[in-house]
């Protein structure tokens, strides 16, 4: 009997429930097609990544721009593309989902876009393909999507190494600050101790530079996407996770005190005047801007943007006086220009590849430059810029070139694996730094010149002592948690 009631009891609470989910559980694929989709969250995002490429601002290809709402529902010569309401009627989502030759993307630039997010637009449409309220239909999607980017934290433990693309000693040359993914590490390098994480919104630091009052001014961004300059505080106060210290400086404006600029791709170089008045950057968008932070960080001026470049910036100095900015580029030549005239003085076409790195001596008497020609080269800044000597030494592409604080003495960092030392007055060669096992993309002396470290492709960093350039370096990997592999045994 028991048994009876309770099989009967089964029975009727799963004739219950088939009766509910029918009455009133919709199916899952209509409760999809119901959901409500965001232009400027679901939509934009896809069109950034398969569209924008060909369709901004400055290609407009099939002359259509694509960069604002209103473009993008104008269209181009054949009128709008998108039918409200109606996705299968629509030019925009039919070019999407064709296997024709007119796909778009084109074939030969990229992959379809997938089903799944070609429905999603197809939905949007359907929906009356609407602009979410409070957005200007006029706005820069781009930028729009930018400010409501928000940055990962970054992880724990690193599964992979972070690139090492920019390191620099504290004032105080006890610590080294390094660029990991989406945050700066702090690390007590004579012991290999981390002692700070601090959290940017920066895929990659590709510059730094302290200050004379301490705060340390970035270059990075997310390539491709984004690019800024900020000053971050390092001493402020930051949260504990075990024995390290963590730092908002994404959010915490006492961490972060100083955002200067956002382009749309990376800032690659900074530099800063010896006595703190102008900090320079250059970057992805062949500019270098300059900032008067004379009357401090938190005032700071845009003091002048210098476009002398044909190419990518991809290194900055400023000789002692402030007077002249020296510049690398992709274009494959290194620029001088005069701050106080404003003015383009020397260009340096010598390298005849492309200029990685510059330099230049304290009284702005040489200026130096490295570059994917495997030289080192020192010339004239002022009249002509003729080449005054080039030497090799390097066996790979030469990344950096720096001076020595006290001394006259040159550092380079290279794709050979190796920091060098050179005398700054005959480019004669001294010693070569090994112990990193990738390419060298950082090199930074300490304050008092009596370190010099450099930074790797995996994420290695060795520091040495430059008085005894023969003994072995400190080495550790930057990134956080990282436990290299063992090598895998060779096949038989």
């Amino acid at each position: 009997m028991l048994r009876r009631r309770f099989c009967f009891c089964i029975l009727c609470a799963t004739a219950a429930m088939t009766a509910y989910l029918m009455l009133f559980a919709a199916p899952p694929r209509a409760a999809a097609q119901d959901k409500s989709v965001s232009f400027i969250k679901d939509v934009a995002p896809i069109l950034k990544e398969n569209c924008f490429a060909c369709h901004d601002a400055k290609k407009k290809s099939g002359k259509y721009d694509m960069t604002t709402f209103e473009k993008m529902m104008a269209g181009g010569p054949d009128g709008p593309p998108i039918t409200a309401g109606k996705a299968k009627e629509s030019d925009f989502h039919d070019l999407i989902v064709t296997t024709e030759q007119r796909r778009m993307p084109p074939r030969d630039k990229g992959e379809a876009v997938p089903k799944e997010k070609a429905l999603l637009i197809a939905r949007w449409i359907d929906q009356g393909a609407k602009l979410d309220g409070g957005l200007d239909p006029k706005a820069d999607l781009v930028k729009e999507l930018r400010v409501r980017w928000q940055p990962p934290t970054p992880p724990e433990k690193y599964t992979f190494p972070a690139v090492v693309n920019a390191l620099a000693f504290s004032p105080d040359g006890k610590t080294l600050v390094i660029g990991g993914h989406h945050e700066l590490t702090v690390w007590d390098f004579a012991q290999s101790k981390l002692l700070k994480r601090v959290y940017t919104r920066s895929e990659r630091a590709y510059g730094m530079v302290f200050l004379p009052n301490g705060l340390l001014a970035v270059a990075g961004g997310r390539p491709g996407q984004e690019g800024d300059v900020r000053v971050y505080d390092l001493k402020a106060k930051g949260r504990m996770a075990g024995a390290v210290e963590i730092l908002d400086g994404v959010n915490d404006k006492a961490v972060m005190v100083k955002h200067l600029v956002d382009i749309e791709d990376a800032v690659l170089c900074i530099a800063v005047s010896p006595d703190g008045k102008f900090l320079a950057a250059g970057g992805t968008d062949r500019a270098v801007r300059v900032w008067d932070l004379s009357a401090g960080v938190a005032n700071a001026r845009l003091d002048q943007t210098v476009e002398n470049h044909a190419d990518w910036v991809l290194g900055v100095s400023i000789s002692n006086d402030g007077r002249y900015l020296v510049t690398a580029g992709r274009d494959k030549t290194a620029k001088v220009w005069d701050l106080r005239a404003k003015e383009s003085v020397v260009t340096f076409p010598e390298h005849q590849n492309i200029v990685y790195g510059v330099a230049v001596k304290g009284d702005g008497s040489a200026g130096f430059s490295v570059g994917a020609d495997k030289q080192l080269r020192t010339w004239k800044p002022g009249g002509e810029g003729k080449q005054v000597k080039g030497v090799g030494g390097h066996s790979d592409e030469v990344f950096r070139v720096i001076y020595h604080p006290k001394q006259p003495m040159l550092a380079t960092s290279s794709a050979d694996k190796t920091v060098r030392l050179w005398n700054s007055e005959t480019l004669a060669a001294g010693a070569t730094l090994s112990g990193l096992t990738d390419y060298v993309y950082a090199v930074a002396f300490s304050p008092d010149g009596e370190y010099v470290a450099g930074g790797g492709y995996d994420g290695n960093v060795a520091v040495w002592k430059v008085t005894d350039a023969k003994a072995a370096p400190k080495l550790f990997n930057a990134s956080p948690g990282f436990v290299a592999r063992p090598p895998e045994p060779a096949k038989k």
